[in-house]
């Protein structure tokens, strides 16, 4: 049907869209047609389309098995996979298992019948041919990128995604993974299995494997596969182990002489391909559309070679997307690629070398012109920004076409070649810009200054006429450049001077015609071959020809009733002069009119005529003409290309149809015919595609009508969705979305105008014949992409793209009434010409009313006046009451405006902004309702700006306030008030409650601040009670004269940050306040002992008796030094008044719960209270604070801080001593403060008792074994000893052995602490059996145990152990009657009484557990038999005490042993 074709460019970003068979067809997606093209020659041929697909294709795939080897299938954006026999060209079969876009399929190359399909979700679906049968899986939840099945195992799938995943998958085992392979980063490419099915013939050395060591083991049947992805490598990865065996870097080829391109590496598409029979090598892409064949057994740095390096510009210069390789019957081994330069290469594999070239185009042709001088040279201007210039009558290479694409940036429109100098190629782009090539240069084009609003329809050269051609004679040259776009003006370029202004012929031709009224815009125009007569086509379907130079009007061809889109002169060489005058036209109706101008050019009448009649009409298109072209060979033979799909050759002098060509698949723009083949036409359109067919091969001679023109309609638009109200992307027969290859959308006809692209333009113009971008790919390549509106064409614009909505008539009733039947319209003309010129009007009729209500806008003031009521009459009725406004407004009835509108609450802006044309009154009544209005509309900003406006500032603020926009409300108020309003305060106040609330702290303090109540501002933030908050709250008081709060708040502070032993944080914030001095010696005590209490556990054992200073001695250096606090101290600073300040600091109980860091301030507390009494010299207080300091910590359940606190206290274990450094011995004359001596000393000695146990333990330990006998009481006591576990960890034992106490221990034998000890333990026991007794009873009464409780948390016996002694010798003694309630009374009465008779002192200053003392001095003489380390008078003192009061059943039992 066609000689040569250039095809639609191949789809970009897919994975496999291109294929070839063992017969050497290759077919390629090409937007939503599969191209099939014929490689095996010399030369390539492209033999047919598959076509059917609704949206891009995405893959294609040959079945390679014999007997089914005429079948494909390929796969679409549509969720399409389609099979189709490529001999007849027919759809064999459709499936639609997928629901998304499918990104691959392959044809399995082991099982004839298996296809395999992946879509963007993740399903890959199996087709079985022979069946119909579909089965789906969902290995992973990610996007595939491509697919590949093993060309040994059937089974075998390997699927790449898009976040560098691999994974390979059992189709027979419902797409069970066996491998998945990690190691890329970025998407996969593409996946090549290798031809061999083994894995061992890779390597030549052990070393180059990575991940494994050798081939695989004997039972595991491997194949290699290779990958390439945008992560710049290619891995080699072993199917049996699933590993990584190789790593291929991708090497940068910088080209000769150009600088690097920081986008090429952005922009790769790694490719690979593994040719068959060739198992140790393999074909990559690279990145700037290099190929490389990679040496898989070679070793070292370069282990690639490069395709095409025997010539120059052999390869592609832009990334290749798809390679596929076949070995023809000649033995030759082709391998054909498809790259982003729009060109497919075929490459001879043998040699490397490039055989041959097929340019594509991606985009639309609009433009096809051969040259006048260069004899074949045909230009293209296409819409993917670039021209082609073509020399199509070369013999070596049919397809030897150069590209220009420097300085254009836009879809090439129009074209025209210099008529006598060679090589000259003037074209004019969608965006209106003009230019010049000179083809045989490198040079790029010459730009001119002046631009086009909008597209360039037409170029052409003709005579220079004025103001250009003044001065011609002088060297100027004789012919310009002209240019038509679709503003409507055709401009004169002058191409010697292109940089200077271009000239509008519309100027000379209203000075030479004297032309007042406006131009019709100009849509085409032709100059006459000869030079004499220019042709001009309109919008309005008028053709005007002109005669050179002044272009004087000769005659005005009113023929066409649509826009003029093409004009063509007859040729005159070689023809009858009848001929020459001939005129053609095409419009956009169908009908091609042809003109006889000869008499009027011959003869040039003295005014313009107007024709009416053409002189041939040549009827057979069905849609708009877009372009023609005269035979050069023939008399009177044009060609003819339409928006039905066809070109139609006629004879014009019969008006016969002669041949009719129908090879595209969308609508023709441009024509031309051969200059050296008399049978041989050119055509391109839509399609993306330029066609060379032969007339005399034609099976049709006139263009399809009727229902076969529905039918062609309907095939040639393939994508049902074709109109652009829905789509976002649009797309003929489904184009990609806008980042894809090719150009923005455009169309070739020109509108009526002047603006924008018929619907059918658009849709297939979008995006080129390519695939969509991966989403992770920038759209920043080659062409950038214009937004749709602002593509021109010459037709009328897409409705759905451009219609919005009308908006409502101001008066319906009158406009309706232009809607009733042509003779009503015109009797309307006869009506009011009576009324106007008659004094009576005809009878019935008023102007305004009525039947005649239209006629009121026509007629004087009163009949408009009338038409006015009937038309607010019917706004009413509808409910458009802004229109009834605005009518009253027209007819100077302002009050009445307002008054309506406010009652309909429609007031506006522009009503307020002329409500003062009607005085105050009416104008602040207005403003009061449209306030109103506003706040109904929650617009209260507006409504208080509009209160302003008439004065009144107090509404305006209470208004906001109301509506609680304090901000503004203050905002304002500081702006027009005093500062001293009260309203202001009140403001704050209000606000600050509100902020308060909702938590804003800050804010709200601001707005207390501002208001002058200071202290609610401290307070306010203080209640978010974080340090950074009360340190904030604090300084704010401070500053504001709040010295109390200011304290408090400090001291809140400081002792948040104390608890974090923060404590340089907590002085700073104390130091602000002069008068918290005293905290702030506090603090400094309680660092101090904190960290001296953390440095003697870190040493781990303690300190040898007098060699270090005490704790009380540092805390009066430390006072003395850092805040001059001394004995001598006077004024705030005296020991006096400080201690009187911190007497009132609470001290609350000891308790078990509270956390050592807040027990140690509160010991703290008592050590500073101490050291300010020794300052003051008042031994008693001291001895009782340092006593209440140690018990603080042992009250609080930490006995061994207790223990380390006593030895930093009194390093030489004498209570008495208080300080060696300042000479300070105590003497205590009162009976309290002795006690409290006495007291302390034997918690010190009792400390310093066990520390002497464990030192002389371990040391008999070192030297055997000891007894099974001495360790019973040892363990008998330390179960006794309170804190026992805390005393073990905290005092540890002495390196040197001591055998005699260094100490008094007769301290710890006190008759009188031992007594009421017994008598308490006495007391605590009878108080456990009255409660057990009580329980019991009280569950008795209730005749059942509760539900919740059980029989076991009953004590099991409450009978009398043994009782405690009365002093008597009963000790042993048990009753042997029952205890009663009477019986226990009465002894916890006497006990009671016991110990209310104790000295106080005794009470108030404990010693500790005598007993335990007893038993530990007891034991200590013991096992130290060979030099008793306990004097006997004390041994005795102990034994007795423990006859006494030992009574309790384990310390009866630990101390027999002792007394026996």
């Amino acid at each position: 049907m066609h000689e040569r074709l250039l095809p639609a460019s191949p789809n970009w970003y897919c994975s496999r869209s291109s294929d070839v068979n063992s017969s050497g067809l290759l077919g390629v997606g090409a937007k939503n047609v599969i191209f099939l093209i014929d490689v095996s020659a010399s030369s390539c041929r492209v033999t047919g389309e598959l076509v059917g697909h609704k949206d891009l294709v995405s893959g294609f795939s040959f079945c390679q098995h014999a007997g089914q080897s005429h079948i494909c299938v390929s796969s679409s954006s549509d969720g399409a996979v389609r099979f189709w026999d490529w001999d007849s060209k027919a759809l064999i079969r459709e499936h639609a298992a997928h629901q998304s876009p499918v990104a691959a399929v392959h044809w399995s190359p082991v099982d004839k019948n298996l296809v395999v399909s992946g879509d963007e979700k993740g399903i890959v679906v199996c087709h079985w041919y022979n069946t119909g049968d579909t089965a789906s899986f969902f290995p992973e939840p990610r996007t595939i990128f491509c697919l590949t099945c093993s060309p040994h195992t059937w089974s075998s799938v390997a699927v790449g995604y898009k976040d560098g995943m691999i994974v390979l998958i059992d189709v027979s085992k419902k797409g069970e993974v066996m491998h998945r392979l990690r190691g890329h980063e970025d998407e996969i490419h593409s996946l090549a299995w290798s031809p061999m099915a083994s894995e061992d013939a890779l390597f030549s050395r052990p070393e180059d494997m990575e991940a494994t060591s050798g081939g695989p083991a004997g039972d595991e049947k491997g194949c290699f596969l290779a990958s390439g992805s945008k992560d710049q490598t290619m891995r080699i990865w072993s199917s049996a182990k699933g590993k990584s065996v190789m790593t291929l870097k991708l090497p940068y080829l910088k080209k000769r002489g150009s600088a690097v391109d920081p986008g090429v590496r952005e922009r790769l598409w790694l490719h690979v391909h593994w040719p068959k029979g060739r198992p140790t090598q393999l074909v990559s892409s690279c990145f700037g559309g290099e190929l490389v064949m990679w040496d898989l057994t070679r070793t070292g740095k370069q282990r690639w070679t490069l395709f095409g390096t025997s010539s120059e510009g052999q390869n592609h210069n832009r990334i290749v997307f798809n390679m596929s390789s076949v070995r023809l019957q000649d033995d030759r081994e082709l391998l054909i690629s498809t790259s982003m330069d729009r060109e497919i290469k075929c490459w001879d594999l043998a040699s490397l070398d490039c055989c041959w070239t097929l340019p594509t185009l991606g985009g639309f042709v609009y433009a096809l012109t051969f040259s006048p001088v260069g004899a074949g040279c045909l230009a293209l201007g296409v819409g993917d920004s670039m021209i082609r210039v073509w020399n199509t009558l070369t013999t070596q290479n049919q397809y030897d076409t150069r590209c220009f694409w420097q300085g254009i940036k836009s879809k090439v429109t129009a074209l025209a070649w210099h008529p006598t100098k060679e090589g000259s190629l003037s074209f004019g782009t969608d965006d209106g810009k003009v230019g010049i090539f000179e083809v045989f240069s490198n040079r790029p084009p010459q730009i001119s200054s002046s631009y086009h609003r909008k597209t360039v329809y037409t170029l052409a050269w003709g005579p220079a006429v004025p103001p250009m051609s003044f001065g011609a004679a002088g060297g100027k040259p004789a012919l310009s450049l002209y240019s038509c776009a679709g503003e409507g003006v055709i401009l004169q370029h002058d191409p010697s001077k292109l940089s200077g202004e271009a000239s509008d012929i519309d100027k000379l031709i209203r000075d030479t015609n004297d032309i007042k009224h406006k131009l019709s815009p100009h849509t085409d125009f032709s100059w006459k071959p000869d030079g004499k007569v220019v042709a001009i086509g309109n919008e309005d379907g008028c053709i005007e020809v002109y005669e050179a130079p002044g272009l004087k009007l000769l005659c005005s061809i009113q023929q066409h009733h649509k826009i003029i889109n093409t004009l063509r002169w007859h040729h005159d060489h070689d023809s009858p002069p009848e001929l020459h005058c001939l005129l053609a036209s095409g419009s956009s109706n169908a009908t091609v009119y042809v003109h006889d101008l000869r008499s009027i050019i011959e003869n040039p009448p003295e005014s313009p005529v107007v024709l009416t009649e053409p002189y041939r009409r040549l009827c057979g298109h069905t849609a708009k003409i877009t372009g023609m072209a005269w035979s050069p060979h023939h008399e009177a033979r044009l060609v003819t290309v339409s928006y039905d799909g066809t070109a139609q050759v006629w004879d014009v002098l019969q008006e016969a149809a002669v041949s009719n060509y129908r090879g595209h698949l969308g609508y023709l723009l441009c024509v031309d015919w051969s200059p050296d083949d008399p049978d041989v036409i050119w055509t391109g359109g839509k399609d993306f595609t330029l066609q060379e067919w032969k007339v005399s091969k034609q099976e049709f001679t006139k263009p399809p009508k009727g229902k076969k023109m529905v039918d062609l309609r309907e095939k040639m638009k393939t994508n049902p969705k074709q109109k652009r109200k829905n789509k976002k992307a649009p797309g003929a027969g489904g184009a990609a979305p806008p980042e894809t290859n090719g150009e923005p959308v455009a169309g070739g006809e020109k509108v009526a105008t002047g603006q924008e692209l018929s619907g059918e333009d658009e849709e297939d113009e979008v995006s080129s014949t390519n695939s969509p971008l991966p989403p992770s790919v920038s759209v920043t390549f080659e062409m950038q992409r214009k937004p749709v509106t602002a593509i021109k064409s010459k037709d009328k614009p897409d409705l759905n793209l451009l219609k919005k909505k009308k908006p409502r008539s101001m008066l319906p009733l009158s406009t309706s009434m232009d809607h009733r039947p042509k003779e009503d319209l015109l009797q309307d003309c006869i009506t009011l010409a009576s009324v106007r010129h008659s004094s009576a009007p005809p009878a019935g009729c008023v102007p305004g009313q009525g039947d005649h209500i239209h006629l009121g806008l026509f007629s004087d003031r009163q009949a408009l006046y009338r038409m006015f009521e009937a038309e607010e009459e019917a706004h009413v009725e509808a409910g458009h009451h802004d229109s009834v406004v605005y009518l009253r407004l027209w007819s100077g009835d302002l009050e009445g405006a307002l008054q309506l509108a406010t009652e309909k609450g429609e007031l506006s802006d522009h009503l307020l902004s002329i409500a003062p044309m009607a005085g105050f009154e009416v104008w602040r009544r207005t403003v009061e309702a449209f306030v109103k209005q506003l706040c109904l509309q929650e617009q209260y900003l507006k409504a208080a700006s509009h209160l302003l406006s008439i004065n009144q500032l107090y509404e305006a603020v209470d208004l906001l306030r109301s509506h609680k926009l304090h901000r503004e409300a203050i905002a304002l108020v500081k702006a027009r008030l005093p500062a001293d309003e009260p309203v202001l305060k009140e403001l704050y106040t209000c606000w600050a409650a509100t902020l308060e609330k909702d938590g804003h702290f800050s804010a709200a303090a601001k707005c207390f601040l501002a208001a002058g109540a200071s202290f609610d501002a401290a307070k306010v933030i203080a209640r978010k009670n974080d340090v950074p908050s009360l340190r904030t709250a604090a300084g704010l008081a401070r500053i504001s004269g709040e010295a109390a709060l200011a304290q408090s708040l400090a001291l809140r502070c400081a002792k948040d940050l104390a608890a974090a032993q923060d404590w340089i944080g907590a002085q700073e914030v104390l130091s602000s306040q002069e008068s918290l001095l005293v905290h702030r010696l506090h603090l400094c005590v309680a660092a101090l002992m904190t960290a001296m209490l953390a440095d003697s556990e870190a040493a781990a054992q303690p300190r040898a008796s007098g060699h270090h200073v005490s704790i009380q001695d540092q805390v009066r250096d430390a006072w003395e030094k850092q805040f001059g606090v001394s004995p001598d101290s006077a004024g705030h600073r005296s020991a006096g008044a400080l201690l009187q300040e911190l007497k009132s600091a609470e001290s609350p109980t000891p308790t078990a719960n509270i956390p050592l860091r807040q027990v140690q301030l509160y010991s703290s507390l008592h050590l500073t209270r101490a050291v300010l009494s020794w300052l003051l010299g008042d031994d008693g207080q001291l001895i009782k604070e340092l006593w209440q300091a140690v018990a603080w910590l042992r009250d609080a359940g930490h006995f061994g801080v207790s223990a380390e606190l006593c030895r930093l206290l009194f390093p030489d274990n004498d209570v008495s001593v208080c300080s060696r450094k300042h000479s300070k011995v105590l003497h205590h004359t009162e009976e309290e403060p002795e006690a409290a001596a006495k007291s302390l000393q034997a918690f010190v000695d009792y400390h310093h008792l066990y520390e002497h146990w464990w030192s002389n333990s371990i040391q008999i330990q070192s030297r055997s074994p000891p007894p099974a006998a001495d360790s019973g009481p040892g363990d008998e006591v330390e179960g006794k000893a309170a804190n026992g576990d805390a005393t073990e960890e905290s005092v540890s034992p002495e390196t040197q052995s001591r055998d005699k106490l260094d100490f008094d221990a007769s301290v710890l034998l006190s008759e009188q602490h031992a007594a009421c000890q017994a008598t308490q333990r006495s007391v605590s026991e009878i108080q456990q059996r009255l409660a057990a007794m009580v329980l019991k009873h009280s569950r008795a009464q209730g005749g059942q145990l509760d539900s919740g409780e059980k029989e076991a948390d009953a004590p099991t016996q409450i009978s009398a152990e043994p009782s405690e002694s009365q002093g008597s010798g009963d000790a042993g003694q048990r009753p042997e009657e029952q205890e009663t309630l009477l019986s226990l009374s009465t002894k916890m009465s006497e006990h009671q009484k016991r110990l209310v008779d104790l000295p106080d002192t005794i009470k108030m200053y404990p010693h500790p557990d005598v007993v335990e003392c007893c038993l530990v001095l007891l034991h200590l003489s013991k096992s130290s038999q060979s030099s008793p380390s306990v004097s006997e008078s004390l041994q005795q003192k102990a034994k007795d005490l423990l006859r006494k009061y030992g009574t309790d059943a384990s310390v009866f039992k630990a101390s027999q042993q002792f007394l026996t």
